[in-house]
């Protein structure tokens, strides 16, 4: 069993050594200390104690067993009810009793304590003293011998609120001798307590008669944070309190750390998200509100021209007071015209440096506004204190973030300069990343584009073509599409789609395209030929990219122009099949038995050709992977889809342009994967006027005219 006492590890292991006068005090009254531990039974008395109730510390059992065993029977209800009410409530415990001693002496004992509650407000300790109170001729006093050796504070009131007791504790924490508060009014005392939790908790108790537990603070001269316990009597008022200024200062600590370590989370998460920095930075002006401003404003910093420097914008601004937010949006649209070169912004923005606005923030920056709108509306927002940081990318200055606080709060400590810092080096990263993607996407997306040049028009047949780029930049690439004559008049669609996405697959599509463009119009071959001799350059030029391509040449033998017939030949390495829309509405994928390997694998592969002879009217569409494949949908089940809507389209009677516009429109979502090519045509009647949608005839002027064409015929 442990000991409780001066000399023991019991109660007194609890006790912080500034109690040392306190426990002098008990031990010189004859008072013994116990401590009940609800959570594990143990029962622990000090030498007084077991002395007074006529155990040794070999005889005493350490429960509340050996205690009850002590108490006279008629007594045992009355001791448990007080318990029992002082662990329910979590509050004092006062009792009076009769002890049987193993001598056969009764002695009268008077407890007094305290039930101390856990961190989720059930009592797990019962901590108190008692004494003999035999000899005692008046309870008053011997309550007061208790009160005065308790270490917590306690004063009493009578019915009128005047004080009547007040222990040496209390008159540490009140900041006032006794003599100067017994007799008089607590209200003229402590007017700060008038109107307060404390008034209305007092009056709450005495006119319900049930006791009252709350935490409060009580402003200067006290300056601090108690934790009360007050209960009605027929005399008046008691109360215990404690100083926990140090608990909640502690607690408010931690609760600023959590929300600093939230709002570097929620900013990371922010900016991480999405690669619409600018508009992510611009929310950023209302996530720092108000851990760490009371309102702000983002600005961006983009290049200017050389003689005047940086341009500045302001992307976003907000007050923690919705009352005050379009103040603050106005401001922001009128300052940047108004400050002059030395303001604070420009500076951080030139130096890159976190400014400091010095002395009185209001003051200071209507000294570097112009005046006008924006210096009236700055001192109707009043700003105290001010900061001005930075948001550095890689080696520059992308933008900067103001902080601003109202008159009454602290300017930020240097722990929260730090997290500020912290928010602008995350933002200012996340910006520079932005605009390196949205320079790599315009840079791969131009590059593409100027090798997608216009198709010819030659008089039979409408040729169009699409180019969608992918929605990430890391996906702009390798497709592409091209279409030419031949030397003798045949037109070639070519379809093709260079492995990789980025730039370098953008420039590796290039060199295949010139490639196999040059080797088709100088050779005048059939596809298959000419895939093969591509095939051959790329080994010999040592071009490494590897291609999927499809293509097809449309001719005609004499017979054939005769007939109004068109057959289109073509050769296929290892692309997705072209679609033929037949005149009647129905669909045919192109198949062509077992697919040639891919350009840039085998380039000594055999290479096979298919043709099929193909109607007026009709329309042969080739296509890039990023039309049918999608992470969800594998390119077999995209075909069929695709199949299926060009079945769909076919009775609306589109013309080319306006069916390629509605298979995109269709088929791709808002947010593309891939890049998507297209090139799709048309063959018109030969004997008739072209007709209006296909525009006007554009072909080189040395190939071969149409001699179907009915101007040629006339």
């Amino acid at each position: 069993m442990e000991r409780v006492g001066t000399e023991t590890n019991g109660v007194a292991d609890h006790l912080d050594p500034a109690r040392a006068l306190g426990r002098v005090a008990i031990a010189a009254a004859g008072i013994g200390i116990f401590d009940w531990d609800l959570r594990t039974g143990v029962l622990a008395w000090d030498e007084r104690l077991l002395e007074m109730f006529g155990y040794d510390r070999e005889s005493f059992g350490g429960t509340i067993e050996s205690f009850d065993s002590a108490v006279h029977p008629d007594d045992v209800p009355l001791v448990h009810r007080a318990i029992r009410e002082a662990i329910e409530t979590a509050g004092e415990y006062a009792a009076e009793y009769r002890v049987v001693r193993a001598d056969g002496v009764t002695r009268w004992v008077t407890a007094r304590g305290l039930a101390l509650p856990g961190p989720d407000g059930t009592a797990v300790r019962l901590l108190g003293a008692a004494f003999d109170s035999t000899a005692e001729r008046d309870h008053e006093v011997r309550v007061a011998r208790v009160l005065e050796a308790m270490p917590t504070a306690f004063f009493s009131v009578d019915t009128h609120w005047r004080f009547t007791y007040v222990n040496s504790s209390a008159e540490q924490l009140l900041q006032r001798h006794r003599d100067e508060l017994l007799g008089k009014d607590l209200w003229d005392l402590f007017p700060e307590a008038v109107g307060s939790r404390f008034e209305k908790s007092y009056r709450l108790a005495v006119e319900t008669g049930e006791p009252v537990n709350f935490d409060a603070y009580y402003p200067a001269p006290l300056d601090a944070w108690y934790e009360v316990h007050a209960w009605p009597t027929p005399d008046g008022l008691s109360v215990y309190f404690l100083d926990v200024s140090g608990r909640r200062r502690d607690a408010a600590l931690a609760a600023a750390a959590a929300r600093r370590a939230q709002l570097a989370s929620t900013v990371a998460v922010e900016l991480s998200e999405t690669l619409e920095a600018e508009e992510a930075v611009g929310r950023l002006a209302k996530l720092v509100v108000p851990v760490l401003a009371d309102w702000s404003v983002v600005t961006l910093v983009e290049p200017g021209e050389p003689r005047r420097g940086p341009r500045l914008r302001d992307v976003g601004s907000w007050h923690h007071d919705p009352g005050r937010r379009a103040l603050v949006d106005r401001y922001a649209t009128q300052r940047l015209a108004s400050l002059t070169p030395q303001s604070f912004l420009n500076r951080a923005a030139r130096t890159g440096e976190t400014v400091v606005v010095p002395g009185d923030a209001t003051a200071s920056m209507l000294e570097v506004l112009v005046p006008g709108e924006a210096s009236e509306l700055l001192r109707h927002l009043d700003p105290g204190n001010a900061v001005v940081l930075p948001l550095r990318g890689r080696g520059r200055t992308v933008g900067v973030l103001s902080l601003f606080h109202d008159r009454g709060r602290a300017p930020l400590t240097d722990e929260d300069l730090q997290l500020a810092a912290d928010v602008a080096g995350r933002a200012g990263l996340a910006l520079d990343n932005a605009r390196l993607y949205k320079e790599q996407l315009t840079l791969a997306e131009g590059l593409q584009r100027s090798l997608l040049t216009k198709p010819p028009s030659p008089d039979h047949l409408q040729i169009e073509v699409r180019y969608e780029p992918a929605a990430e930049a890391a996906r702009v690439g390798g497709d592409w599409y091209d279409a030419f004559l031949q030397p003798d008049g045949a037109t070639v669609l070519v379809i093709g789609d260079v492995v990789g996405h980025d730039v370098l697959a953008a420039a590796e599509m290039g060199q295949v395209r010139s490639i196999l463009r040059g080797i088709a119009v100088a050779t005048g071959g059939a596809p298959a030929q000419v895939l093969g001799t591509v095939d051959k350059a790329m080994r010999t030029l040592q071009t490494e990219s590897i291609a999927t391509a499809v293509v097809a040449r449309l001719e005609q033998t004499p017979e054939e122009l005769a007939q109004h017939r068109t057959r289109v030949r073509w050769s296929n390495a290892g692309h997705p099949m072209p679609m033929l829309l037949h005149a009647d509405g129905t669909v045919e994928p192109l198949k062509d038995g077992k697919p040639d390997p891919l350009l840039g694998i085998m380039p000594d592969a055999p290479r096979h050709e298919t043709e099929v002879v193909l109607e007026r009217d009709s329309t042969l569409l080739l296509y890039t992977d990023g039309l049918v494949e999608r992470r969800d949908m594998p390119v077999r089940d995209g075909m069929a889809r695709l199949e299926a809507l060009l079945a769909e389209l076919a009775p609306k009677d589109l013309g080319l342009a306006e069916l390629c516009d509605e298979l995109l429109t269709r088929v791709l979502p808002g947010r593309r994967e891939d890049d998507v090519a297209l090139v799709a045509v048309r063959l018109h009647p030969q004997d008739e006027p072209r007709p209006p949608e296909a525009g006007p005839v554009e072909v080189p002027p040395d190939v071969p005219e149409d001699p179907a064409a009915p101007e040629q015929q006339a």
